[in-house]
């Protein structure tokens, strides 16, 4: 059955600062930040959320429907999408715009700065989820605003399960939007720093959140793994220890398609945030987000 995966598209400009930002940004002097980082290595990239999460599902054997928009520089993403045997039926070409680009440095402790222009992300809304019977499952993914808000009620209406995912646009939206996509959402996934930013703006705890229809709500730890809420208890799921540190760029999104990828197969949250471990240890091996091999050992005992 097939995963639609509801996000961005984008060309990434990764750049590496051998410091620290910390180092750099005097506390006292934000308020007239001027800064300039000198990054000695530059790459360009395929990426997105909609993208890195196809990339990694195709990995594991996963069935990705991408619903993305592309610029008029975009037609080699596609080539690229169908090399994975990924459909490309509803990744629609936007001609008068540019793809989405993001614009990374990264630090030597891997915290990161990114400037992001959306491009022709900005016209996501105009692709309806479509009616088809083998969606099975889906994940709403940091996407144009209009997008996001749009298909999470097209699939609310069609019925299909989906991952709350919002990510760095979480901003975007009001406590009162956030509460209407809880509500039709069948699990929430978000890193520490969401979580807390959406407690504040719904004015909920991610106890009572657990408690509510949703089926679970992840929270990302970062190399520490993830908590799991799941009726208003708390599991921690350990992180999985990588063999080198490269890039953490893309590392949510692999732990993402981890995640759909076991809820597909019917295996517990538990188990499912398990593989996104994995995965996220094996993509920081990597640069980039879709230059990672994934091997059957990144599965779990419960999918083999």
């Amino acid at each position: 059955m097939s995963i639609l995966i509801c996000g961005s598209l984008a060309f990434d400009t990764i750049t590496t600062f051998p410091g620290r930002f910390a180092e750099q940004i005097l506390p006292d002097q934000v308020h007239i930040l001027n800064v300039s980082f000198l990054v000695p290595t530059l790459r360009r990239e395929f990426g997105g959320c909609a993208g890195n999460i196809a990339y990694s599902l195709a990995q594991l054997g996963g069935e990705a429907l991408v619903m993305a928009t592309l610029g008029n520089d975009g037609h080699s993403y596609v080539e690229r999408i169908r090399s994975w045997g990924a459909s490309t039926e509803y990744v629609r070409v936007i001609e008068d715009s540019y793809t989405a680009q993001a614009m990374i440095i990264t630090d030597i402790d891997n915290n990161q700065i990114t400037a992001f222009h959306p491009g022709a992300m900005q016209q996501a809304h105009v692709t309806a989820v479509p009616r088809r019977k083998d969606i099975e499952l889906a994940i709403i993914a940091p996407d144009g605003r209009d997008a996001m808000i749009q298909h999470a009620q097209q699939l609310a209406d069609a019925r299909i399960p989906f991952v709350f995912d919002p990510g760095q646009g979480l901003p975007m939206f009001s406590g009162e939007e956030l509460k209407d996509f809880i509500a039709k959402a069948t699990w929430v996934a978000v890193n520490d720093y969401e979580a807390r930013m959406l407690c504040e703006r719904t004015g909920l705890t991610l106890e009572s959140l657990s408690k509510s229809h949703l089926k679970g709500v992840i929270v990302t730890l970062g190399a520490d793994g993830c908590d799991v809420w799941e009726q208003g208890a708390r599991t921690h799921v350990p992180g999985v220890k990588a063999e080198a540190v490269v890039d953490p760029t893309g590392c949510g999104d692999a732990f993402r398609a981890g995640v759909l990828f076991g809820l597909n197969r019917r295996s517990s949250l538990h188990d499912s945030c398990s593989v996104g471990n994995e995965l996220g240890a094996v993509k920081i091996q990597s640069r980039g987000g879709q230059n990672h091999r994934v091997s059957l050992k990144a599965q779990p005992r419960t999918m083999l």
